[in-house]
């Protein structure tokens, strides 16, 4: 019981920091790339007290709710938006040995159905907002959805069948690095296709405040509107985590496996976490018929053929 309880508070303070120290990496960086002056002088040293400005600005913001929304609805959307990431981490292992909060035989297709779940926070708060233009967003956000899962769970499922299990911590016991260029498409294809379910850019049409004024989020303010946006880099840390487990072998290094494979995990996170972030400042936004095409005319196929070279090279070595 103590094991178990000092796990899920591990899970719960990894929640609470990480998508917090993403964020904080993303002012600098963008800032550095962009020559931003504000995240390198708030609070003088380096900047240091950005993070506390936005979450100040947020708190300040008046809490407005619609006179024509759903109220309850309305309230419960920005939780149903992040809590399913919280749900994810629950199943990630970040070292050999036991070193995850809950160890399922099916951890992969649990995490996957999980974050999925994350798009009927948008739907909802679209809906409820009492505003077509939002109720529109939510639509759009659903629609990307259901395009870039596919192709998802196309890639996930080749390191599944490569393993020869469902379990997270088994996919990265069996990992061996000539899977590297092995699996680099599907690779390639589950970070993209994860980046377009979270809406971060290039692939932010639906939520863009210069294209639908952000989408199902219009009438949010204040902390709620802070949930989302926490929601989204929480989206981040899950995403990065993922792939690490599933696509760079996790906790495996190039020596202490067992004493530092914590440190491996949280070194190969945060590399794709800087990924993510220059993805965003160096290109531009895509419209959404673009958004559909590299969904249906690339990612899909590439990751039937990724699935297609697994399944022949199984055959092959069996």
């Amino acid at each position: 019981m103590l094991e178990t309880v000092l796990k899920l508070a591990l899970v719960a303070a990894a929640f609470a920091v990480l998508p917090l120290v993403v964020g904080q990496i993303e002012h600098k960086v963008m800032a550095h790339m962009q020559g931003r002056l504000g995240p390198m002088y708030a609070g003088r040293f380096h900047g240091w007290a950005q993070l506390v400005a936005d979450g100040v600005k947020f708190a300040q913001k008046e809490d407005v709710v619609p006179a024509a929304a759903d109220r309850r609805v309305f309230k419960l959307a920005p939780a149903v938006a992040l809590i399913p990431y919280l749900l994810v981490l629950l199943v990630i292992p970040v070292g050999p040995g036991g070193q995850v909060a809950l160890e399922l035989g099916v951890g992969l297709f649990f995490a996957l159905a999980v974050m999925g779940v994350g798009v009927i926070g948008a739907i909802m708060a679209g809906w409820a907002s009492a505003n077509k233009y939002s109720l529109l967003g939510g639509m759009r956000v659903a629609a990307q959805l259901m395009s870039y899962e596919l192709p998802m769970v196309f890639a996930a499922s080749s390191v599944a069948m490569a393993a020869g299990t469902l379990s997270l911590g088994g996919i990265v016991a069996e990992w061996r690095w000539w899977w590297l260029p092995w699996q680099a498409v599907g690779a390639v294809v589950f970070f993209v296709a994860g980046l377009a379910e979270l809406r971060r850019p290039p692939f932010d049409m639906p939520v863009a405040d210069s294209e639908i004024i952000f989408g199902p989020y219009t009438e949010y303010g204040g902390l709620r509107f802070a949930l989302f946006i926490l929601a989204e880099y929480a989206g981040i840390v899950v995403l990065c985590a993922l792939t690490t487990v599933l696509f760079l072998g996790g906790w495996k290094g190039p020596f202490l496996d067992v004493e530092l494979g914590w440190l491996w995990t949280l070194l190969k996170v945060f590399v794709l976490a800087f990924l993510v972030i220059w993805l965003r400042v160096s290109y531009p936004r895509m419209r959404e018929d673009q958004l559909q095409k590299l969904a249906w005319a690339w990612l899909v196929p590439l990751s039937l053929a990724q699935l297609a070279l697994t399944g022949v090279l199984k055959v092959v070595a069996g």
